[in-house]
């Protein structure tokens, strides 16, 4: 997971369900702030596989269009194997399994 602009900030555009699941943060200044509010994001949501931070430039995002979330299968050479339409009403388990079901099985011991 890369973890992008919040989505959600209370000085931009804060949505009732953010106040009521009491995630409630401002757009972070810097770094620093952006990982505190990543890092609580990746608790509140019981995220369990990595996540990083996009820089504060949003070069991530703004190259894979990311926001306001997306899902990315990436291949093992780094090739975009499957993007899902804007999430989260744009996912589609069904199509992501698909294109895991092309990917070709790794071995474990590399």
């Amino acid at each position: 997971m890369v973890y992008i602009s919040e989505a959600h900030p209370t000085d931009v555009w804060q949505m009732q369900s953010n106040i009521r699941d009491k995630v409630v943060f401002a757009s972070p200044k810097n770094e620093e702030e952006r990982a505190l509010i990543a890092g609580a994001c990746v608790r509140k949501l019981g995220i369990k596989f990595p996540a990083v931070l996009d820089e504060f430039g949003n070069s991530t995002e703004q190259t894979y269009t990311g926001w306001p979330d997306r899902i990315y299968l990436v291949d093992q050479q780094g090739r975009v194997t499957y993007k899902s339409r804007p999430g989260p009403f744009g996912f589609s388990a069904d199509e992501l399994a698909k294109a895991l079901a092309k990917m070709p099985a790794t071995d474990p011991a590399s």
